[in-house]
């Protein structure tokens, strides 16, 4: 115990000494530069602390004075997070959280003592000094350090704001009024109130002087509507200048263009999303079989270079190249290491030519020729670029036409850029032409963009037509310079009908992709890896108020207080008190708000929580029900699908409805199986107060049947369906119920084809019914026999009769008696009715009304009755 008590008191003497040389930086020291009286301005704020050169302005001395200081200041030490990776990995995460911490934590003061010393507490006083003469250089490292806490300087917004507004309204220096309308915008910190007018304001006049950050967040105001009404055309004009930058930018890099390596991404991607793995729209459903970039399939990147190093020193060169390309690509948790990458490319392609003359080797294992003509292409392009090695233009055709030789493409495009600017090789467009269609042909997306400047350079209307081809061809694979062109083409209508809105698309991703050019990502992301969580939402918001979704997503998820994976008490959570600037649901609301209006279902799901339970604005149950249904509706999200159905079992903001509650609870387990358990539990809850509701004879809506499902047509049923209507089948004749049937045919209600299920009482029906159609084919048949045997029997009479009065002519000259006469009558009477059919010539019905039998037939009581 003693030591314990020498130690404590080993530390109270140390920092008593040390306090002695301490100075105590007052609020009004800390302001004396704002309030020190004007005096004559010397020149505009310069940009000699970047470019390592001052012309010379009032102050300049005690500014260089004040650099070499804050330059002896150590760099304050984070602890770098790191997710843990693997389910083990995971299960340890939440215990962590969940295990009380065991130690008291002191509540932070807001208001408390600025306190600095040492070469810091000199840089400060000699910066101090400078702005006191209204140097400009020095108001502005003054406003970065209180306002980012640069070189460990303690964050004070409200002496940032002035300093920042001093600037811009002094002299009007972009950077000034780009960073006060970035307070004004967000109220960052509590120095200003937010005010969009004012925000809108500042950013306009730095954008007019060309400040590209302040470009990118006058065109995201008035594309989204931020402060300003909606405007198409402003917003793509803004964009466009960005865009012309990126462009600028891009091509000033090798042959070939800068390096892109995208740095954005969200910080929930890391967690499976804002609700978690397998709750979240992101994780979810079909969502869960793709492997992105950020999700748990790649999160262990160290041990899949483990594996795959251990692989290549087995003489795998497939794991060899897939190394050498994922050290030159990089990707988020590495970064591009084209010495690593040259490294394992020269080792497939040595397995497949030899060193010293280049030629093949004896007997090479199948496969390897692709394998190393891919890896000579990469090869090839580092010399080409200068990557890693000394700019050659042999070195790279050499390894180019190594390549080439077994159809590589990415060869086949450098040889292509070579020729076309002349780079080692006379220049030669047809050559280059001819290369880089050969690259095309096999969908290599920079050939394509090659190919297709090369036909909008002709300018003819076929040419232009060809040239938007591929171009669209490379914007598929998210092509930078491609998206450019169609931009282009869509703003100015050429090849492409004019279109603001698709133009400004363009413009907005080309804009975007410029990351180290246009945003702060890169620092955002190394602050939130480091742990200083404040540093990192600062850099966050700048890139959010740009437009950046992801920004957006990442400032609310930081700012989010709902985001605790177990709802324990707080005082069983192992955390760490938050600071007054990572407590903000209000702007964490408005940021949520931003990313769903850009297509982020989990943030309207979010915005949907916020409503319900009142967090940063007042509550609005009916906000959150249109919240929850646009994100089930459109977008199917298991989560809003839920919780429309816990609204409509509790009554809170829906009718109470149990049965409503049931159907969206069905429909949350069928769009995520993940969500078994909770509906689960929910639905035996459900059916338990529905039942009670039910025997007690309640008002609310009890879960009921559902109706039986429809049993599929039998075969029989279909013939007697066609039958009744085919009519209505015969009219398509232009195939206008296709659309109906499909390629499948006639489908029942389980949407499987007619007729191929069909049961016992199918085919019973069927016989009777195939009966009783050959029953009355055959009464068709023996009706037309019947009628001919009719026209028969009156042929013979008509014979028969004509004869008698050839025969009564015959006879004039010795007429018979009256008796024979009579007796002749009564026999042709008898003959002609044993021949006639029933009901006269006819047949059984008299032929019409103008028939002797008729009267007979139709009187009363007669044969029609």
């Amino acid at each position: 115990m003693r030591w314990f008590v020498s130690a404590l008191l080993l530390l109270q003497a140390v920092a008593f000494a040390t306090a002695a040389e301490q100075h105590v930086l007052g609020a009004d020291e800390a302001d004396k530069a704002s309030t020190a009286p004007a005096t004559a301005v010397e020149t505009d704020i310069v940009e000699g602390a970047q470019n390592g050169w001052t012309p010379y302005q009032s102050g300049w001395e005690q500014f260089n004075d004040a650099m070499a200081e804050l330059r002896k200041v150590k760099a304050p030490l984070h602890r770098r997070t790191k997710k843990q990776s693997g389910i083990f990995g995971l299960i340890f995460q939440y215990a962590m959280k969940a295990l009380p911490s065991l130690r008291v934590s002191t509540p932070i003061e807001e208001h408390a003592t600025t306190v600095i010393s040492g070469h810091l507490l000199e840089g400060v006083k000699l910066l101090q000094r400078s702005a006191n003469q209204n140097n400009t250089d020095a108001i502005y490292l003054l406003a970065q350090l209180n306002f980012f806490g640069n070189y460990s300087h303690p964050r004070d917004f409200s002496a940032a704001f002035q300093h920042y507004k001093r600037l811009a309204d002094f002299n009007g220096n972009s950077s000034a009024q780009y960073m006060v309308g970035l307070m004004y915008a967000t109220g960052i910190g509590d120095a200003v109130e937010r005010d969009q007018a004012k925000a809108l304001l500042y950013h306009t006049f730095a954008a007019n002087a060309g400040h590209t950050r302040s470009e990118m967040t006058v065109a995201a105001r008035h594309q989204m509507g931020i402060g300003v009404p909606k405007s198409c055309e402003v917003a793509s004009k803004y964009y466009k200048r960005v865009a012309d930058k990126a462009m600028a930018w891009y091509r000033s890099g090798p042959p070939g263009g800068m390096t892109l390596s995208p740095e954005a991404y969200r910080i929930s991607d890391e967690f499976g999303g804002v609700y978690g793995e397998g709750a979240s729209v992101i994780s979810s459903g079909i969502n869960a079989l793709k492997a992105g970039p950020h999700s748990d399939a790649n999160a262990a990147i160290d041990d899949v270079l483990e594996y795959l190093d251990l692989m290549s020193q087995k003489g795998d060169f497939k794991a060899s190249y897939n190394l050498g390309r994922i050290y030159y690509e990089g990707q988020r948790g590495l970064e591009r290491n084209v010495d690593m990458a040259r490294r394992y490319f020269l080792t497939v392609t040595t397995k497949y030519w030899r060193s010293k003359d280049g030629r093949t080797v004896d007997q090479p294992k199948p496969g390897l020729d692709k394998y190393a003509s891919k890896a000579a292409g990469y090869i090839g392009r580092m010399w080409l670029r200068g990557e890693g090695v000394k700019q050659d233009f042999k070195n790279a055709q050499r390894w180019f036409e190594r390549g080439i030789k077994h159809g590589d493409a990415q060869s086949q495009w450098g040889m292509g850029i070579m020729n076309l600017q002349g780079l080692g090789v006379t220049k030669n467009v047809v050559a280059a032409a001819q290369y880089f269609k050969a690259a095309a042909d096999q969908d290599f997306n920079a050939a394509h963009v090659a190919l297709g400047a090369l036909h909008l350079d002709q300018g003819t209307p076929e040419d232009v037509k060809v040239a938007n081809h591929y171009f669209e061809a490379a914007a598929r694979w998210g092509n930078f310079e491609a998206q450019y062109y169609l931009a282009e083409m869509t703003h100015h209508g050429v090849g492409r009908d004019k279109t603001c809105n698709l133009a400004m698309a363009y413009y907005k991703n080309v804009a975007e992709r410029a990351e180290p050019l246009v945003s702060s990502w890169t620092e955002a992301n190394q602050a939130y890896d480091d742990g200083d969580h404040e540093l990192a939402l600062l850099d966050y918001v700048m890139a959010a108020e740009q437009g950046y979704e992801k920004a957006q997503n990442n400032v609310a998820y930081i700012l989010d207080p709902t985001q605790s994976a177990l709802p324990l008490p707080h005082w069983l959570k192992r955390q760490t008190p938050k600071s007054s600037l990572l407590q903000n649901p209000a702007l964490a609301l408005i940021y949520w708000t931003r990313s769903a209006i850009q297509a982020n279902i989990d943030s309207l799901v979010k915005m949907g929580d916020y409503y319900l339970a009142g967090i940063g604005t007042d509550r609005a149950v009916d906000k959150a029900v249109q919240c929850y249904t646009g994100a089930s509706e459109y977008f199917q999200s298991a989560q809003a699908l839920f919780n429309l159905g816990w609204m409509h079992e509790n009554g809170i903001g829906l009718t109470q409805d149990f049965h409503l509650a049931k159907r969206y609870y069905d429909q949350a387990l069928e769009t995520n199986e993940e969500a078994y358990l909770p509906v689960t539990l929910s639905l035996l809850k459900l059916r338990a107060r529905s039942a009670w509701n039910t025997f007690t004879h309640g008002r609310i809506n009890s879960i009921q049947d559902e109706p039986s499902k429809k049993k599929d047509w039998s075969l029989g049923e279909w013939i007697a369906n066609f039958l009744q209507e085919d009519a209505y089948y015969y009219e398509d004749e232009d195939g206008a119920y296709d659309e109906y049937y499909g390629d499948d045919g006639i489908t029942g209600s389980d949407g499987q084809p007619l007729g191929e299920d069909i049961g016992d009482e199918g085919v019973l029906e069927s016989l009777v019914i195939l009966g009783l159609a050959a029953a009355i084919v055959f009464l068709m048949y023996y009706r037309a026999q019947r009628q001919q045997a009719h026209r028969q029997a009156q042929e013979d009479a008509a014979r028969q009769q004509q004869q008698q009065q050839q025969n009564a002519g015959a006879a004039v000259a010795m007429p018979p008696t009256n008796q024979n006469q009579n007796n002749q009558n009564n026999q042709n009477q008898n003959q002609q009715a044993q021949q006639a059919p029933p009901g006269g010539a006819g047949g059984f019905f008299p032929e019409g009304p103008g028939a002797p039998d008729f009267a007979r037939w139709a009187a009363p009581g007669g044969v029609g009755h």
